[in-house]
């Protein structure tokens, strides 16, 4: 069994309105759904792209993982930041070199006086305590360690993560790795309008496209293409 980790991490009764939005999310009952159809078998859990969130929610998802019977296997992919690198902590865990890793403080939003202000900073300072098991249970390391790490806003590469304890080894550790020039990626900008442009056709009824003349559609999308890639250079 597969279970994906990407976008952002929210709380059960929030995952609704991401899906609706389109917004990439994952919620604890997402997880202990797949752990229930599992079947007491091995999971394996990928942390693509995955902001973080809340930290209640990843404290959930954490534990269902780490109490899961029939062993949890990890990898992360592409970025396992804030609430993610919790998640990050709860079984066997591989990084790719290409990938990244970032533990950082609780944050809130708060108002009121400064008996709220007091008050909001020490339930802070215990939420930072609480997180921090995570990376000590894992690691080895200290509290002090661990709380220094992320009050830094500690950003880690694979091998750092590994020399930490935080994560186990790194992902084609023997495998020769390239990166190429002009990678060919769209412009966000141009991802944006094309995105709004096709929600924006399908929502209008369908109505039979004109057939092109000439070739011309093509010699339109030539041109198109053109002048996407001088933009990119």
């Amino acid at each position: 069994m597969k279970i994906g980790i990407n976008g952002v991490i929210v709380p059960n009764q929030d995952k609704e309105i991401y899906d609706w939005f389109g917004v990439d999310s994952v919620c604890p009952k997402d997880v202990s759904d797949a752990i229930d159809q599992s079947e007491g078998k091995s999971l394996d859990v990928e942390i693509g792209v995955c902001y973080g969130g809340s930290i209640d929610a990843g404290s959930q998802i954490y534990s269902a993982l780490k109490s899961h019977k029939g062993g949890v296997n990890i990898t992360i992919t592409g970025l396992a930041a804030s609430a993610a690198s919790v998640i990050a902590m709860a079984g066997h865990c591989e990084m790719s070199p290409t990938a990244r890793m970032m533990v950082h403080n609780v944050s809130t939003v708060a108002e009121g006086n400064y008996h709220d202000m007091d008050k909001t900073s020490e339930n802070l300072q215990i939420a930072n305590k609480a997180i921090s098991a995570a990376y000590t249970t894992k690691s080895g390391m200290g509290e002090a360690d661990a709380l220094a790490m992320m009050d830094k806003e500690t950003w880690l590469t694979a091998q750092q993560a590994v020399e930490k304890g935080l994560v186990d080894s790194v992902m084609f550790s023997d495998s020769q790795l390239v990166a190429g020039y002009g990678n060919g990626m769209l412009p966000r900008s141009v991802i944006d309008k094309t995105r709004a442009m096709l929600k924006n056709q399908q929502a209008k009824p369908h109505e039979p496209k004109p057939q092109p003349k000439n070739n011309q559609k093509q010699i339109d999308i030539a041109y198109a293409k053109l002048n996407l890639h001088e933009r990119m250079m």
